[in-house]
């Protein structure tokens, strides 16, 4: 009957004998198809790294005929030319330099028509107006 079942069971016999703490049955080759296993990942990784560099290479080509026929920059040029003309205007001043500031926003010294006071009467009511003005 043991023959049967195992017959029958094929090569789930091994497994069960796994499973109830059975010996493993070890490959005599399993260490080097492992290591062939990796090496060939590294070869794909590789492979994919340098078709990744060549698009990024051809892309680039693009993009600088476009920046040559339109008479674009970088934007790392762009930002290098900026910093140096913040750099040249700042020269033999001692602060940081000024940023623009919209008129009538503050730092501004505006001759004032009207006093404190007089802002304050328009918010208050009639007769209270006429009281603060005797």
């Amino acid at each position: 009957m043991d023959f049967v079942m195992k017959q029958a069971l094929g090569g789930a016999t091994k497994d069960m004998g796994k499973m109830l703490g059975g010996e493993e049955e070890k490959d005599p080759d399993a260490q080097k198809k492992e290591e062939e296993r990796q090496e060939a990942l590294r070869q794909q990784e590789d492979e994919r790294k340098a078709k990744h560099a060549r698009m990024e290479a051809e892309r680039e080509k693009v993009r600088q005929t476009i920046r040559d026929k339109y008479g674009l920059k970088k934007k790392e040029e762009r930002e290098a030319e900026e910093k140096a003309a913040m750099e040249q205007a700042c020269e033999g001043s001692l602060t940081r330099p000024k940023k623009a500031i919209p008129a009538g926003c503050g730092d501004e010294d505006e001759e004032e028509d009207e006093s404190i006071l007089d802002t304050v009467l328009k918010f208050l009511p009639g007769p209270l107006q006429d009281m603060f003005k005797k």
